[in-house]
């Protein structure tokens, strides 16, 4: 199963657009956001996308709690299955226990992955380019024995998109 990551795209409709239309062309069949999601067009984007989703409150996104209803949005942790791996969703990097076997944050602008001890701890970055020059999502790839990540960046004016590809072995529970 493929699944798209995207996190902390704020103000920022075009590049969450962006993310979302090329993680959809390359297949993802799921979406998550892990918060700081700032603008309901991008809520809007998500739902009208034609797939699944879920999206995770940030820090600057209680203004949309109005919208809960309206939208697939939860609050963190958020525990839920996927292609038959548990995953946990926040936006605060606080909960980093190794209690699901994908553990999925944002918050903090920062591309990070990990692979520990058979949890795989992913932050997809910055879509908003705020901090840097760039916007980045992700994909994971659920597979049998496998986790593929797909890291995707592209330069601020630049119509080039990037891809870096990861994989890790994993065990079966």
């Amino acid at each position: 199963m493929k699944i798209g990551i995207i996190s902390d795209t704020h103000t920022k409709v075009k590049k969450a657009r962006r993310a979302i239309d090329t993680l959809i062309k390359d297949g993802a069949e799921f979406i998550i956001h892990a918060g700081d999601i700032v603008d309901i067009e991008i809520l809007h984007i998500l739902k009208e996308s034609g797939i699944e989703y879920i999206a995770v409150y940030g820090n600057n996104d209680a203004h949309l709690a109005q919208f809960h209803t309206q939208f697939n949005l939860v609050q963190e942790p958020y525990y839920f299955k996927l292609a038959g791996v548990k995953f946990k969703l926040m936006h605060l990097p606080f909960y980093m226990s190794p209690d699901a076997d994908v553990v999925v944050f944002g918050h903090t602008h920062e591309f990070s992955q990990e692979f520990i001890n058979n949890t795989l701890f992913v932050n997809s970055g910055e879509v908003c380019a705020r901090n840097k020059p760039i916007s980045e999502w992700l994909m994971l790839e659920v597979e049998d024995k496998s986790y593929k990540l797909t890291r995707y960046t592209r330069e601020n004016k630049s119509d080039t998109i990037e891809k870096t590809k990861f994989k890790y072995i994993r065990e079966k529970k």
